[in-house]
């Protein structure tokens, strides 16, 4: 039987998955190309934001799960985080706050990327990360510690890095709605998506 920690996790990239089909249903490639200004981000690009960002992150955790296996670090508590990791993902939580960081150099989207290849490669980078919760649900998750990619200096707990990975793709699926909004209307194009926060 799957622990509800981890059943939950699931549930939130189910979500989040969800989210991104209704996304882009209905959301041909030049409404998902369109911007709002050169320096802004559409569509397809959030997505390819998204899955790259979900494999660096991801191949940090792998290196930190494999170790703590080696060494035999069973589950012991719930994946959550502490302290530090809650308040973190809440700010990552939509809508974004008023003040905004720019993204690493090293998960900036491709430059106009397909949007059938964006969402391909953030469906993918989803198969990853079930595959990587079902493998290492049976570790101290909530103890055992991976270097951020993103952030120099700072571990997190492989559970916080587990939740990180939901919110940010809630903070960047939101950014995406609304930049299929704006190009909807300034393209002049109504489209009937199924969803839309």
């Amino acid at each position: 039987m799957t622990p509800p920690d981890i059943q939950g996790l699931q549930d939130q990239l189910d979500a989040a998955e969800q989210d991104a089909r209704n996304l882009v249903s209905g959301l041909n490639e030049k409404l998902g190309a369109w911007r709002s200004r050169e320096d802004s981000w559409s569509v397809a690009e959030c997505l390819d934001h998204l899955a790259v960002g979900n494999r660096i992150y991801l191949s940090a955790m792998q290196a930190a799960a494999q170790q703590a296996r080696k060494q035999g670090r069973e589950r012991r508590n719930p994946a959550k985080p502490g302290l530090i990791g809650r308040w973190f993902v809440s700010y990552l939580e939509p809508p974004v706050k008023a003040f905004k960081t720019k993204a690493p150099r090293s998960i900036r989207p491709r430059k106009a990327p397909a949007l059938s290849d964006a969402f391909d490669q953030f469906i993918e980078s989803h198969h990853q990360m079930r595959t990587f919760l079902n493998s290492n649900a049976d570790l101290d998750l909530a103890k055992i510690r991976f270097v951020n990619p993103f952030i120099r200096g700072v571990r997190f707990s492989l559970a916080t890095g587990l939740h990180v990975i939901p919110a940010h793709e809630r903070r960047h699926l939101w950014q995406a709605w609304r930049v299929r909004k704006a190009a909807e209307e300034n393209v002049g194009v109504k489209s009937a998506a199924s969803s839309n926060p």
